[in-house]
């Protein structure tokens, strides 16, 4: 024990050096890697390198990370600085959605895809004001721990657990998705293997260590992802307007866009129908849906166990909100440049695929094209051959490329761009180890918090509170695999609805967790019946109205408008404007798999923010049940009090 408390010590004061290190020898990796490929080596041995070697490195800092001690593997000790704690909490943060996702959906709703940045950026200062430094105050091990405290009994925990579980396994379904795509065209493989082998990396950086090998693996994977992520617009910027800061050449970008959507339109390349211009609001979201998912987003954020976990591990309170405040830097490092990303890939479709000769397309097309993850005149991009034969059959068709005639996934916006620009191979390869990176952190940030909340809410908590330390961490252990490779296997069908289900996600924890957790801390009336309902209440209403719009849109549901809609699983595109010419025509699962195509309701609202309804159904039923009932004891209003001053020892000790 005092050896190992000596080596963290060392480790915690050279954690600079170390990272340091870490992050000049990655440079020299990839500069390593792009003499390789001017010196012939093929680019399939390039992806093998660029996904093994950095999955490698992430295995081995969880295997060095290994711990037997119980506040090890699920607070790391409260050791974490807030600098390195907030690094942590933005790899943990920034999943595949936020990584691939984001900036292919500002590719394709342009305006209106700035809610989603606005609102989970926003999100940190809710936690950081909220819920986030008071959690960390209170000592627990988990938000379920709190709940059943603070509301007494084991209900309450089961029924964090279950908005816990509900929330975090699609996501993190999502997430083992997102390797299965990245690992699947850089790696050759079948994407049903490529999922697992996702799943091994996944597994060795958190299975040894828990949250102690999670938050340093992180910290490493954060890192890589800001770096894959910027190399490519900084480039593209250089080149095209001579500034390497990309914030700051977007407008131009935005301008040079706009130019040639007019284009476009006079030479016959688009038409009014399909052209969505890219800086006009309202077009895909109406405005009450767009304030709607900002809203949503922003408490999803401040609801999500796995966030909120990451304040557990810090020495101090004033740390947690410290580490608050450069978790919301380290976020905003990428979502300030994601609507850059989108702009400049938007330029480069626009100027080096529309317009060009179909027999003239390019080579790199073909890989996602296998993938059905890019179409043109309504087939998969597989092989000249076929595109060539596709467009012949539409007829009038003059043989060049249209607007219309392009498909492409909003998840492989991000990682062909280099591609699609004409850059080196090895920044392609770059982006997908840190798309990788991306999925695998969070990944492993919310297998953990499932695997805990099991292990440590039900099993030891509510079955058997005798169990000794090492089978407490072997149940853990256990459980991690399980729900891992159950998490691989949905993801391995490629379920048409998970990408929509990672925005469900958000607002279900809104509704769930959000009502109870702010009155638990800031108003001492609240009790445990209130909680309760509230809980119940809020998190089954937003089911209730989830699974109708979803699943029965008889009842009312009308699609959102949409220009152009992917199925991830690789299923033919969705031309809207065709579609709603004649709706009856459209499979409802088609709407429904892409996280921005969802459908609305009585209320006009879109199910992804289902939150909205959900979450003042708990508020409302948590204070008028809370004031029918008996006021808490004078003791659990002392220990409101308590938690909410910032200095004074943790409120709850757990045993190691």
């Amino acid at each position: 024990m005092a050896t190992q408390t000596s080596n963290d010590g060392s480790f915690l004061q050279n954690l600079g050096k170390i990272y340091g290190l870490y992050t000049g020898g990655f440079l020299a990796f990839v500069i390593l890697l792009a003499i390789l490929e001017q010196m012939g080596v093929p680019n399939r041995v390039l992806g093998y390198l660029f996904v093994f070697f950095t999955i490698a490195v992430y295995a081995i800092i969880g295997v060095l990370s290994r711990t037997a001690q119980v506040s090890e593997y699920y607070v790391a000790g409260r050791k974490v600085p807030a600098f390195y704690n907030g690094m942590a909490t933005g790899a943990d943060w920034m999943s595949a959605a936020s990584f691939v996702g984001m900036a292919g959906t500002l590719f394709l709703l342009g305006y209106d895809g700035l809610a989603w940045v606005l609102g989970w950026t926003g999100g940190y200062v809710l936690v950081s004001v909220l819920v986030g430094p008071y959690l960390r105050k209170f000592g627990a091990y988990t938000v379920p721990d709190f709940m059943s405290f603070r509301f007494g009994g084991n209900f309450a925990r089961f029924l964090a657990v279950v908005v816990l579980v509900c929330c975090s396994f699609t996501y993190v379904t999502a997430q083992i998705f997102g390797t299965g795509i990245i690992a699947s065209r850089f790696l050759g493989m079948p994407f049903e293997l490529a999922v697992f082998v996702g799943l091994a990396g996944i597994l060795l950086c958190s299975m040894l260590g828990g949250m102690r090998a999670v938050t340093w693996t992180q910290i490493a994977q954060y890192i890589v992802l800001i770096v894959a992520y910027l190399t490519p617009i900084v480039i593209l910027s250089t080149k095209k307007y001579g500034i390497p800061i990309p914030e700051l050449t977007y407008g131009q970008a935005i301008a040079d866009i706009t130019v040639r959507e007019q284009q476009m339109l006079k030479d016959g390349l688009a038409t009014a129908a399909n052209l969505k211009p890219h800086i006009q609001p309202w077009l895909t979201y109406t405005q009450l849906n767009f304030f709607a998912i900002i809203l949503c987003m922003m408490v999803g954020t401040a609801s999500l166990p796995h966030i909120l976990m990451r304040y557990f591990t810090t020495p101090s309170v004033r740390e947690a909100r410290q580490s608050v405040a450069w978790s919301l830097f380290f976020i905003f490092l990428l979502y300030f440049s994601a609507p850059a990303y989108a702009a400049f890939s938007k330029l480069e479709v626009y100027t080096n695929i529309i317009g060009r000769n179909v027999s003239d397309i390019r080579p790199w097309m073909f890989t996602w094209g296998e993938l059905g993850l890019i179409q043109v005149c309504g087939k998969n991009a597989a092989s000249l051959d076929a595109i060539v034969a596709a467009c012949k059959a539409i007829a009038g068709h003059a043989g060049v490329v249209r607007l219309q005639d392009f498909s492409i996934n909003t998840d492989v916006i991000v990682l062909s761009t280099p591609e699609i620009a004409g850059l080196p191979y090895v920044v392609s390869g770059l982006v997908a180890a840190g798309g990788l990176a991306a999925a695998l952190s969070t990944a492993d940030g919310l297998l953990l918090a499932i695997a805990n909340a099991l292990s440590h809410d039900i099993y030891y908590k509510m079955i058997d509170p005798n169990a000794p330390t090492v089978k407490r961490l072997t149940v853990a252990r256990i459980l991690l695999v399980v729900v891992a490779v159950a998490a691989a296997a949905t993801a391995a069908t490629r379920p048409a609805d998970i990408l929509a289900m990672v925005g469900w996600a958000f607002s279900l924890a809104m509704a769930g967790n959000f009502p109870a957790l702010v009155m638990g801390i800031w108003w001492k009336r609240a009790t445990t019946p209130g909680a309760i309902a509230g809980m119940i209440g809020g998190f089954g209403i937003a089911i209730l109205y989830l699974v109708v719009t979803r699943y029965f849109p008889g009842f009312g549901v009308s699609y959102l408008g949409m220009s152009s809609l992917t199925n991830p699983a690789g299923a033919p595109l969705v031309d809207l404007a065709k579609a709603m010419a004649a709706p009856n025509a459209m499979d409802g699962w088609v709407a429904a798999s892409h996280p921005l195509a969802s459908k609305v309701g009585w209320f006009g609202i879109t199910n992804i923010a289902v939150g909205l309804i959900g979450m003042p159904v708990g508020f409302a039923l948590i204070y008028i049940v809370s004031l029918m009932t008996k006021e808490p004891s004078a003791e659990m209003q002392a220990f409101i009090d308590e938690i909410r001053k910032p200095r004074g020892r943790t409120v709850l000790q757990e045993k190691d």
